[in-house]
């Protein structure tokens, strides 16, 4: 069982729920905690979440059992693992993997591969939670919780944008700013239910690049999503007249490479139950390393 202890340091009295919520807990999880057979003691005793506190108390949370995704197939295909702790999980998606389960790829996504690497490793919690997603032809790192309480906490960092997340990604042009940043809304087209544009109907987004190197008639970037719509990088930079290098919806007339040019090759994320920021790096995979030298120097 998942399990974690905290001592209440306050001087005046507080409600345990105040305090475990304090933590991240979350309304939903207190409720899978009391009727899906996970604890909350004090002081060694099981508890009433409206318990008060008093100073030097000590709070443990025991999480219930989960129930695996059933409908989740098992894939063996080996992962590659950036970072890996009791709590939480970051592997190296590799280009042409979707990162979860769909009609078309039901049995071999990032999250089918997670599932059977955690019954290889016998884990006793063994439900897949995926935190954060790229698109099937964009590799790097993605972020899984191994429990609902580690998937809580991120999800709320989500929402507050604190997870931060650097791409690269080859442009189409030679790009002569160092540094610049698109301010543009993006919405669906009208006519696709996967294409996206800039439409002024669209929420506003922000993506900030900065350049790394210039190819012969290419640009490599750093890039980071200072919000989080579907495609935004993609949609960005097609509207500001450099799409992504090999992107067949937004750049259908180059065919240089076989996927988008785009890469996750960053991530930065704070861990609660440790207290320090988790920063993982993926280096650039060899299909874009290999377009960066055949391009380089012409």
């Amino acid at each position: 069982m998942t399990e974690f202890t905290w001592q209440y340091k306050g001087e005046s009295p507080i409600k345990v729920r105040t305090f475990i919520m304090g933590y991240g807990i979350t309304r939903t999880l207190l409720k899978k905690i009391k009727y899906h057979g996970g604890q909350t003691l004090v002081n060694g005793e099981e508890s009433l979440v409206n318990r008060l506190l008093t100073t030097e108390d000590v709070v443990k949370v025991v999480l219930p059992p989960e129930p695996e995704n059933d409908h989740v197939d098992v894939s063996n295909v080996p992962i590659h693992i950036v970072h890996e702790d009791p709590n939480f999980l970051v592997v190296n998606k590799p280009a042409g993997v979707a990162s979860v389960p769909s009609h078309n790829y039901s049995t071999d996504s990032l999250v089918n591969r997670v599932k059977g690497y955690y019954q290889r490793q016998g884990y006793a919690n063994q439900r897949i939670h995926i935190v954060t997603r790229l698109d099937k032809d964009t590799s790097g790192l993605v972020i899984f919780a191994k429990h609902h309480f580690a998937h809580s906490v991120l999800d709320k960092q989500l929402k507050d944008r604190t997870i931060q997340k650097k791409y690269l990604a080859i442009v189409a042009g030679r790009i002569s700013s160092p540094h610049f940043e698109i301010y543009l809304p993006i919405g669906r087209t009208e006519d696709s239910f996967v294409k996206r544009q800039v439409t002024a109907a669209g929420k506003m987004s922000v993506t900030e690049a900065w350049t790394v190197c210039r190819l012969a008639n290419q640009t490599l970037l750093k890039v980071q999503l200072h919000t989080g719509r579907t495609h935004q990088i993609r949609v960005h930079m097609e509207a500001v007249g450099h799409p992504l290098i090999g992107d067949w919806l937004y750049n259908p007339d180059d065919h240089s490479m076989p996927r988008q040019a785009l890469h996750c090759a960053e991530l930065t994320f704070y861990d609660p139950f440790s207290g320090n920021n988790i920063h993982c790096e993926a280096p650039l995979p060899s299909d874009m390393q290999s377009y960066i030298a055949l391009n380089k120097g012409l």
